[in-house]
């Protein structure tokens, strides 16, 4: 009896091993895909902000968390299990459809380009293909719909490159590491873009605090600096949609035998690194990220008729089809 027991207790503590090694195992890979991911993580959080810009300070939270449990959804439900059946049944079709998702970053970014240097021709556009929403509530739905539209793109990439770092472990732990990794970044993107968005509100507070001189500058401060840095974020946002937008578009031209176009960034941040006198491996960096901008917004400019008299009034017509 006592050496039964004992034989349980020590099968018991090998599949304790067995497990914990597991989780171990994932963790570490969870950690390097993270890490692998981590461009495209920066652009997310550099993005999701400007959709939240211009709405009133009682409803930022809300639309944060709306895009957060979209990007969620995205995440779990759409692309973990469509990754994993892609990844089985036909990994040829991987490369094409992230190529159509970096094209859709590329109009997006360019558009937002388009409006920025002329506004009322953006303005005519954007009624030619139906985004001008009739009151608050559908503008508030329609700046949700396309953040997380954004997100479907973003959270794309980031499961391909998560899952090309655990393409050989099991399906199981496949799945594990993409859970793990989608939960993990949500978190972390829209927990920093709810701080960005009320960091206001808190230099508000501050500055009306009584506990201190210092803490009341510093809450003017946030208060006067936050509309110039959420200025830049949205700069910085649409230059990484470009970038992280044509460099997917250029990666698999570069897969499907275009090796000329598709390598060229990659060619030339090689050589200005090689060339730079300080800090080579950032001025290559720099190019290399700037080509491919140029890229995507040359590629999202091309987009933008495209979408205004092909793409619009065809899907004005679906829409009409089906009742809405």
């Amino acid at each position: 009896m006592a050496t039964g027991l004992l034989g349980l207790l020590d099968d018991v503590a090998g599949i304790a091993k067995i497990a914990a090694a597991s989780l171990d195992d994932m963790a570490a890979q969870a950690g390097k895909a993270g890490a692998k991911a981590a461009g495209v993580v920066i652009d997310d959080a550099a993005v999701t902000p400007r959709y939240v810009v211009g709405f009133a300070a009682s409803r930022e939270l809300a639309i944060v968390r709306r895009i957060a449990i979209g990007s969620l959804r995205n995440k779990l439900i759409f692309l973990l299990p469509a990754a994993l059946a892609l990844s089985a049944l036909a990994p040829w079709a991987i490369t094409p459809l992230l190529v159509l998702g970096g094209a859709f970053l590329c109009y997006e970014g360019a558009e937002k380009v388009y409006a920025a240097i002329a506004p009322h021709a953006a303005h005519g556009h954007e009624a030619a293909i139906g985004a001008l929403p009739a009151d608050a509530q559908a503008l508030e739905d329609a700046k949700v719909a396309g953040a997380i539209r954004t997100d479907f793109i973003l959270s794309a990439e980031i499961m391909a490159i998560t899952l090309s770092t655990v393409s050989a472990s099991s399906l199981a732990m496949q799945a594990a590491v993409l859970a793990v990794v989608g939960v993990a970044i949500t978190v972390v993107v829209y927990g920093a873009v709810a701080l960005i968005v009320k960091a206001d509100d808190a230099g508000v507070a501050l500055a009306a605090t009584s506990h201190g001189a210092a803490l009341r500058a510093l809450g003017r401060g946030i208060v006067v600096g936050m509309p110039p840095f959420l200025k830049v974020l949205s700069v910085v946002g649409t230059a990484a949609m470009l970038w992280v937008g044509g460099g997917i578009v250029l990666h698999g031209l570069d897969e499907f035998g275009f090796h000329a176009i598709g390598h060229a960034p990659v060619a030339l941040s090689e050589a200005v690194a090689q060339a730079a006198p300080l800090a080579p491996a950032l001025a290559g960096w720099l190019a290399g990220a700037a080509a491919s901008g140029l890229f995507g917004l040359a590629l999202g400019a091309a987009l933008i008729p495209l979408a205004e008299h092909v793409l619009g009034p065809l899907a004005r017509a679906v829409r009409g089809m089906l009742g809405r």
